[in-house]
């Protein structure tokens, strides 16, 4: 598992990568594809430790998702968001926490949870949030078109860096915050995917040449 661990940071280590603010460079990720976000002062051995792995569902919507993580103030549309900023809530010890997960997205949830709702507070800390990423973290992308692959290499991906055992993240890493233990044991922002099927060696090669065919 080391040897996988150590191959997926070396591969997506060796692509382009991306760093907010990336308008200027949009043209250069794919419509669709999975990405991988790498974060400030998180390392592993040389390289940069890979913190999170995503992808979309809807055709063509890979650029809109990473929009949602980076730009769009609204946690309802971004669990990556909601993740980071619980941490934040927990740091200042915010009784507000006991309230972020409650949604308002569609018209029962707003009239079930519009009332406990504190604009101000959420407003606050999704400008907290938006900062936090833009200042901290990039990503790499490679391009899947299909819907079914894109979701099976995000899992085996997450599952295969899950399953390392050794992972240490820094001392002062944003998730030790966190009130989900998942995120605090695999070192990961994300709580889904992490016991699936891992990539064998078979799988990781294939990965590779899929992921070099986008990066002559």
């Amino acid at each position: 598992m080391a040897l996988l661990y150590n191959q997926l940071h070396e591969l997506f280590n060796s692509i382009r990568r991306f760093h907010f603010p990336f308008e200027g460079e949009i043209e250069q990720i794919p419509m669709n594809g999975v990405y991988l976000i790498f974060e400030a002062g998180e390392k592993y051995w040389d390289w940069d430790r890979i913190v999170r792995v995503g992808t979309h569902t809807g055709n063509n919507q890979l650029r809109s998702r990473l929009y949602q993580h980076f730009l769009m103030q609204n946690k309802n549309r971004s669990i990556f968001r909601k993740n980071i900023g619980r941490c934040l809530l927990n740091k200042d010890n915010n009784p507000y926490l006991e309230k972020w997960d409650l949604d308002t997205t569609s018209s029962a949830d707003k009239l079930k949870n519009g009332h406990l709702i504190d604009r101000d507070v959420e407003n606050k800390y999704e400008i907290l949030i938006s900062n936090y990423i833009q200042e901290n973290l990039s990503f790499s992308v490679f391009k899947v078109d299909s819907k079914e692959e894109r979701i099976i290499w995000e899992s085996r991906i997450i599952s295969t860096l899950a399953a390392f055992q050794n992972v240490c993240p820094s001392k002062d890493w944003l998730g030790h915050s966190s009130p989900k233990e998942k995120i605090k044991k695999h070192g990961l922002w994300q709580v889904n995917e992490l016991g699936n099927q891992q990539l064998n060696l078979n799988e990781f090669n294939k990965l590779k040449e899929v992921v070099l065919a986008g990066h002559h």
